[in-house]
C-alpha cells in the first residue's frame, strides 16, 4: 500500500471509528446494552467493508490506472450489496438492536466517505508524469 493510501485510509478509518464510539455510548444511554451491541457491530461492519475496498484499489493501482477505476467500481458494487445482504439477513434479530445497527451504519457510511473524499483532496497526487519527455515532430 501506498503512503498517500495509508493516509487517506487513517484520515477516514479514526474520525468514523470516533463516530461509532459516539453511538455506542449513545445506544447505551438510550436504548442499553442490545442498542450499544447494534451500534459496535455496525460501525465494525463499515470499518471492515471500506477498509478491504481501500485496500482493493490501492492494490489495483499499482497494476494500472484502468484496474483502478475497474476495482473502484466493483469494490463499490460489492460493498452496496454485502451490506444490503447483512441488513436483510439479520432485519428480524434479536440479539442486537437493529435501528441502532441500521442508523450506526448509515451514520458511519456518511463520515467514512466525507472524510475520504476530504483525504483525497488534500492529498497532492500528480496527475501527469514529470519524467516524461514532450513528443517532437518526427518522433514516432
Amino acid at each position: 500500500m501506498q503512503a498517500n493510501d495509508v493516509r487517506v485510509l487513517k484520515s477516514a478509518a479514526i474520525p468514523t471509528f470516533a463516530v461509532g464510539v459516539v453511538a455506542v455510548a449513545v445506544s447505551l444511554l438510550t436504548i442499553g446494552g442490545k442498542g450499544a451491541l447494534g451500534a459496535a457491530i455496525g460501525t465494525l461492519l463499515v470499518g471492515v467493508f471500506f477498509s478491504i475496498s481501500v485496500v482493493a484499489v490501492s492494490y489495483a493501482a499499482r497494476v494500472s490506472p484502468q484496474m483502478m477505476a475497474i476495482a473502484a467500481m466493483v469494490s463499490y458494487l460489492v460493498k452496496v450489496v454485502a451490506i444490503m445482504v447483512v441488513l436483510a439477513s439479520f432485519r428480524d434479530t434479536t440479539v442486537w438492536n437493529t435501528q441502532a445497527f441500521a442508523w450506526t451504519v448509515v451514520v458511519c457510511t456518511l463520515v467514512w466517505t466525507g472524510f475520504e473524499v476530504r483525504a483525497f483532496m488534500k492529498t497532492k497526487i500528480l496527475y501527469v508524469d514529470p519524467e516524461a519527455g514532450v513528443p517532437r515532430k518526427g518522433d514516432s
